[in-house]
């Protein structure tokens, strides 16, 4: 027992001590970042501050996760790909809700928008056998498509709100002639939805002759075929599409009950901050 005991320390020790020696390289590629807040700080953009933080952060989550994952991949286990996806999602409705932190209930309504376009595309996923039903192949794919979605309805969320306070006199004249709310933030939710889907279809439009996607080179590089890893790329770009989609349009949605009252007034208190 006592022999056991020390031969899985021992495998644990050596484990840590090859991630420590492989963390080399990136810690050495970080003199790039330290370029980009020279760069900040002679151009007074103010972001170095961030800059530091944000790799610094990503430098330990990543660190966390690669043996998290390194745990939940050797389960096998159905429940550790619903709890892992609920964090995600639980994180990415934090995050877009503070991108539009002026948006009342922002980070409820961009985790129930989040959670609902990407529940139904993953279902999609799923019912078609894309990848096997195990963490090592659901939990990285439904990574990519909380990630797009979280992006697209933060950017929809605050982008909407900015739109109706720069515009607040047609939406209230357009409300005062009998329009819903729906009817008088139409040409805003429109803009808003245009603006924040955009990068997601120029990004389809452009895969394959600017940029490889993470998902195809990384089934090239684990040995499949070129042929094999491009058809699941483009399964995994449309299933990225439909949910950035879904989740924006229902942000919209959920929005109005913050922005407007029930007599179909607007929150005036919602658009005074810049």
């Amino acid at each position: 027992m006592e022999a056991t005991t020390g031969n899985l320390r021992a495998e644990d020790m050596s484990l840590l001590w090859e991630f420590l020696k492989g963390m080399t390289k990136p810690a050495l590629a970080t003199v790039v970042v330290l370029l980009a807040v020279v760069l900040s700080f002679m151009q007074k953009l103010g972001l170095e501050g961030e800059m530091i933080y944000s790799i610094f952060r990503a430098f330990l989550q990543l660190s966390i996760i690669g043996f998290v994952l390194e745990f939940i991949f050797s389960q096998e286990n159905v429940v550790w790909i619903l709890l892992a996806y609920l964090f995600m999602v639980s994180v990415a409705g934090y995050t877009a809700g503070q991108r539009a932190k002026h948006v009342p209930r922002g980070k409820v309504v961009a985790g129930v928008s989040i959670l609902a376009g990407t529940s139904i595309t993953m279902l999609f996923l799923v019912v078609l056998k894309v990848f096997p039903f195990t963490p090592r192949y659901i939990i990285p794919v439904s990574g990519m498509m909380v990630g797009n979605a979280m992006t697209v309805t933060g950017v929809t969320m605050k982008r909407l709100r900015d739109d109706i306070r720069t515009q607040i006199n047609l939406v209230e004249t357009a409300l005062a002639l009998g329009a819903t709310p729906r009817q008088a933030t139409l040409q805003q939710v429109k803009r808003a939805l245009v603006i924040s889907l955009s990068p997601v279809i120029d990004n389809a439009k452009t895969v394959g002759l600017i940029s490889l996607p993470g998902a195809m080179t990384g089934l090239i590089m684990g040995g499949a075929s070129p042929l094999e890893a491009i058809q699941l790329q483009i399964i995994v770009m449309n299933f990225l599409i439909g949910a950035s989609t879904f989740s924006s349009i229902l942000s919209t949605y959920l929005c109005w009950p913050g922005f407007f009252t029930k007599a179909y007034q607007l929150q005036t208190k919602v658009f005074v901050s810049a």
